[in-house]
């Protein structure tokens, strides 16, 4: 039995040689199946040396991505609605441009003469015009302060006051620093658009610092456009509407003190008057429309403020001590933001200035409203300008300090049942 499995092994043994040598060549690979599942995730190497630092990037303000500034007729292709009533407001009209001896045009003034000696071929620039004065700027950039190639002029007339019928004044010339020799021209980082104080605008020497565009325009407040333009939807342009925007220029020096001079606050004083008060804490747009000024709205016969006093002050609106105001349609303004600034005109007699201001609080028991010596405004008005640019300056009774006093404590309270 056992020899028999011996021979029957040697037999598959024999067969399976047989069929091996009787077998083909190999024949070609079949196709790559597809691949099995990831394997689990083996552990962390170590980490290796450090590389050198690469070059600084660049910054959307100074590389590849960096915005310029393209001009508000640029910005007018789009915004043509705005940019029409802007450009009747004053900011648009801070300093222009003398094009081939020709005098700009304003929306609502214009300049009849020149200072004595000079043709608007030898102006360079106007500072200002719109509303209430202009000065000149000559061919090398000074400020025109005497004739021609002349200084030390003190009484030469160079600055022009238009006519400012509150004030009773017609138009006519005045002095600013005149006679001082080659007076620069250096107010433009409130005067013109994406200023720079480097250097010389034009390569001239009265003009200290650079800018793109005169004037304060589109892109002073909202920031250069160029990349806007290209692709409006993917660069949005700056909105500020914080009152620190416009405080950069409504301003003079120190926010904590409002300039004073010669009876009357200086202009570009009115984030100083607003920081004295609570009134700080709203912002310039929530009554003003940054696009359009006071000047043109009153022109137009239109309200000069997108809101009105009494909408937050109803309660003191509801009630006024004295009945007659009631009849003289006397706004709140009259009383609580009296013209205590002057631009260009200003009447001390009558404690009438050209600018209403900011300040709004009265104090009733307190009549002056300057510091001692005249260079501060008090943070309160006081009943000078409050009343007597009425009560003194032909439109009502004159009154005595005691009597202005009286009428004026508890000016708004209510009456006793």
């Amino acid at each position: 039995m056992k020899h028999r499995w011996i021979v029957l092994f040697a037999a598959l043994i024999a067969l399976f040689a047989l069929l091996s040598a009787c077998a083909g060549p190999a024949g070609p690979l079949g196709p790559v199946g597809p691949a099995g599942p990831a394997g689990p995730e083996g552990p962390q190497g170590p980490r290796g040396p450090e590389g050198p630092a690469g070059p600084s990037g660049t910054g959307a303000e100074t590389g590849a991505f960096a915005s310029e500034y393209v001009g508000a007729q640029v910005c007018a292709g789009c915004h043509t609605e705005i940019f029409d009533v802007y450009m009747k407001s004053g900011h648009a009209w801070k300093l222009n441009p003398v094009v081939n001896g020709q005098p700009p045009e304003y929306p609502f003034t214009s300049i009849p003469e020149l200072p004595q000696g000079y043709t608007w071929d030898d102006i360079l620039y106007v500072i200002g015009g719109y509303n209430w004065k202009a000065r000149f700027v000559d061919e090398d950039g000074f400020i025109i302060t005497d004739e021609p190639g002349k200084a030390g002029n003190t009484e030469y007339l160079n600055q022009w006051n238009f006519a400012n019928p509150v004030i009773g004044k017609e138009a006519g010339w005045v002095t600013y620093n005149s006679g001082e020799d080659q007076l620069p021209y250096d107010c433009g980082s409130c005067h013109t658009t994406g200023y720079s104080p480097q250097g010389n605008q034009d390569g001239l020497p009265g003009l200290l610092g650079t800018w793109a565009e005169p004037g304060v325009k589109c892109e002073e407040c909202h920031g250069p456009g160029s990349l806007h333009i290209t692709n409006p939807r993917g660069f949005g342009m700056q909105i500020d509407r914080d009152s620190e925007k416009c405080g950069q220029c409504h301003r003079r020096g120190e926010i904590e003190s409002v300039n004073a001079s010669d009876g009357f606050i200086q202009h570009h004083e009115q984030y100083e008057e607003l920081f004295q008060s609570k009134h700080v804490t709203v912002d310039c747009v929530v009554c003003h429309d940054p696009h359009k000024g006071v000047v043109q709205l009153r022109r137009a016969e239109l309200p000069t403020t997108r809101t009105l006093c009494e909408n937050c002050h109803f309660e003191k609106a509801q009630y006024q001590k004295i009945e007659k105001h009631f009849g003289f349609r006397l706004t709140c303004v009259e009383c609580h933001m009296p013209r205590v600034t002057v631009s260009a005109w200003g009447d001390t007699e009558n404690y009438t200035g050209d600018i209403r201001t900011h300040l709004m609080a009265i104090d009733p028991a307190q009549i002056e409203q300057f510091s001692e010596d005249g260079s501060v405004a008090l943070s309160q008005i006081g009943l000078n300008f409050a009343c007597r640019h009425c009560h003194g300056a032909g439109f009502g009774t004159e009154k005595t300090d005691e009597e202005l006093i009286a009428a004026a404590t508890g000016y708004h309270d209510r009456p006793e049942p």
